[in-house]
């Protein structure tokens, strides 16, 4: 698994993801990027609302499954 972490992407630079990140990499996990979003994402547990639109495209294809 690689990860890449660029200050540029400060969304995503949260604790809880890099958690994960790291623990679903189980042969290899390679972190490439900058030590200071590594950083602000070791700082950052507050988790961030995220909108990802999953919840509708999963309705939809229910929908479209089940007609």
């Amino acid at each position: 698994m690689v990860i890449p972490l660029a200050t540029q992407h400060y969304m995503l630079l949260q604790r809880n993801l890099i958690y994960t990140g790291i623990t679903r990499g189980k042969r290899l996990l390679v972190l490439i990027g900058q030590k200071k979003a590594l950083g602000i994402a070791a700082r950052n547990d507050r988790p961030q609302r995220r909108y990802s639109g999953l919840p509708t495209s999963l309705r939809s294809d229910m929908r479209t499954t089940l007609a």
